[in-house]
């Protein structure tokens, strides 16, 4: 479902809104200040921004949600999960996913194509947030975020809720080198020449690592196709990134 506030609107998901702790969204393009390409929610300090407009459009996204401070990890298309504590938030996390038990800490990550995969463990209080493009499926990040989340939190991965955020959908994931780039169980997911459903390789990894199938929502929602809504980098290139934050409220 969508939610707006002024002139911001974010996707939120079935399977997160019942929980009154928990705030979220996948923010549209809309309502921010950037210009031009990063018209106008651009959330991302690493596409030649203004930063001054970026931390104004941070500060809406967690004005928005209700939420005091944002947590950005450096991401490096890569599958390194980073806990985030109440002594280590304000440091740089090099890792493209992050999970955290502290309150009132969004944890914020960019995309424009990827994905972006919401974790909820309700039994422990725990939550994560991953960036996964390609490369971070091929690392099996989302395997990574359980296993962080069960070794460090004590998560039951049959206990999570996840969500995927949109993305590249099957119709625009074409990889003309997939031999090279992606495993040999990927082939599979090929729904045309060289095009990929990456929505469906997420839920079988999901799923691979004990995740039940009722607790994945895929938003099914292609950036590439909703110009309005979603910067996409396969599209327009140099594009600016939507936001994506999860947050445990007081």
């Amino acid at each position: 479902m969508h939610a707006s506030k002024e002139n911001l609107s974010w996707l939120e998901f079935d399977l997160l809104k019942p929980y009154p702790k928990l705030a979220h969204g996948v923010f549209s393009r809309k309502g921010g200040v950037s210009e031009g390409r990063f018209a106008s929610l651009n959330a991302s300090m690493s596409v030649g921004d203004s930063s001054d407009k970026i931390k104004e459009n941070r500060g809406r996204i967690a004005q928005a949600l209700g939420i005091e401070h944002l947590v950005v990890p450096h991401a490096t298309h890569g599958a390194a999960v980073s806990r985030v504590t109440g002594e280590n938030w304000q440091k740089t996390h090099q890792a493209d996913a992050l999970f955290t038990t502290e309150k009132n800490l969004g944890l914020l990550v960019t995309h424009a194509d990827c994905q972006t995969g919401f974790f909820y463990d309700p039994v422990h209080q725990a939550i994560a947030i991953a960036h996964s493009g390609w490369r971070g499926s091929v690392q099996n990040i989302y395997e990574n975020v359980a296993k962080a989340l069960k070794e460090q939190i004590g998560s039951n991965p049959a206990d999570l809720l996840v969500c995927i955020s949109p993305s590249l959908g099957p119709d625009h994931a074409e990889f003309i080198h997939y031999q090279q780039e992606l495993p040999e169980e990927f082939w599979r997911f090929q729904v045309k020449p060289q095009y990929f459903d990456f929505w469906e390789i997420s839920k079988m990894q999901l799923t691979g690592c004990g995740v039940r199938p009722e607790n994945i929502e895929i938003a099914g929602i292609c950036t590439y196709c909703e110009a309005d809504d979603y910067f996409s980098h396969r599209r327009e290139k140099n594009a600016g990134r939507n936001g994506s934050v999860i947050a445990l409220k007081f």
